[in-house]
């Protein structure tokens, strides 16, 4: 998994969004948003994955930037109760999570830019209506084989099941 934070201006302030994305199908397994960019925000985002997967995510490997939320006690805390491995970017290596970076320019130009968001709950919805539709459900990705996250995700569950 790869996990960062992104922000975006609203009339009423910024609105944070902490994203979880699964290497492996592209899907943004968890995400929190929130006005304020706490240790919370990235806790919440790391046990939104965990519920979403309803597996065993024992030994999925979590990889962020060195920004301090990830760095918290609470973040590292979260991590060691579900039994997941943090890794962290080197200074000054963007390449390491250009998949996170990737999908937050997507975000950016097709929700985000598109209009001046008045409130903050406004965003909120538009972001997450924009991941659960539209990203998950309705774009097909090349390395995936011209097939949605979600489409994706389906087939390789449906063969390790029967495997």
């Amino acid at each position: 998994w790869l996990t960062d934070i992104t922000e975006h201006w609203t009339d009423e302030g910024k609105l944070y969004l902490c994203a979880i994305k699964d290497v492996c199908s592209g899907r943004i397994v968890g995400y929190s948003i929130d006005s304020r960019m706490k240790s919370r925000l990235a806790v919440n985002a790391l046990n939104s994955a965990v519920a979403r997967r309803e597996g065993d995510v024992t030994g999925c490997i979590v990889h962020s930037d060195r920004g301090s939320q990830f760095r918290s006690r609470k973040f590292v805390s979260t991590l060691n109760r579900h039994d997941l491995v943090g890794s962290m970017g080197r200074v000054g290596a963007a390449g390491d999570n250009a998949a996170m970076e990737s999908f937050f320019a997507l975000l950016q130009r097709n929700v985000l830019d598109r209009q001046r968001w008045a409130t903050r709950e406004q965003l909120r919805i538009a972001i997450v209506t924009w991941i659960e539709r539209t990203y998950h459900r309705r774009r097909r990705q090349a390395r995936l084989g011209r097939l949605t996250p979600i489409e994706y995700e389906t087939i390789i569950n449906t063969a390790a099941f029967a495997a």
